[in-house]
């Protein structure tokens, strides 16, 4: 991966769902899907957005907020983020520079 990459983050919650999964779990296996080096899901204790709805989490119900970040070529990024038009209830999506320090690639287990 080319020191100078993209970071994509994408905002939703937890109780957002496509079908019978998690809209958090579809993005990641689509990002697994498109071939990006990889994606990272991340509970956030607090957030709100465009509502004054205030996401928490609570004893009986999921109502974190999410986000998912990506890290990978700009070009990719773009076309990913452009594939999820389908999904409901993603808010937020940003695309920042970073500059990657270290990637380190490991081979895929073996079929034993």
């Amino acid at each position: 991966m080319d020191p100078v990459s993209k970071l994509l983050r994408i905002f939703t919650d937890e109780a957002a769902y496509f079908g019978d999964r998690k809209v958090f779990e579809v993005v990641a296996i689509r990002a697994r899907e498109a071939g990006l080096a990889g994606a990272t899901v991340l509970q956030a204790l607090v957030g709100f957005g465009h509502t004054p709805h205030l996401h928490a989490r609570r004893l009986l119900e999921d109502d974190q907020s999410v986000v998912i970040e990506i890290v990978d070529e700009e070009q990719k990024l773009r076309a990913f983020a452009a594939s999820l038009a389908d999904l409901p209830d993603i808010g937020l999506i940003t695309l920042e520079a970073v500059e990657v320090l270290r990637h380190v690639t490991r081979a895929a287990p073996s079929p034993s």
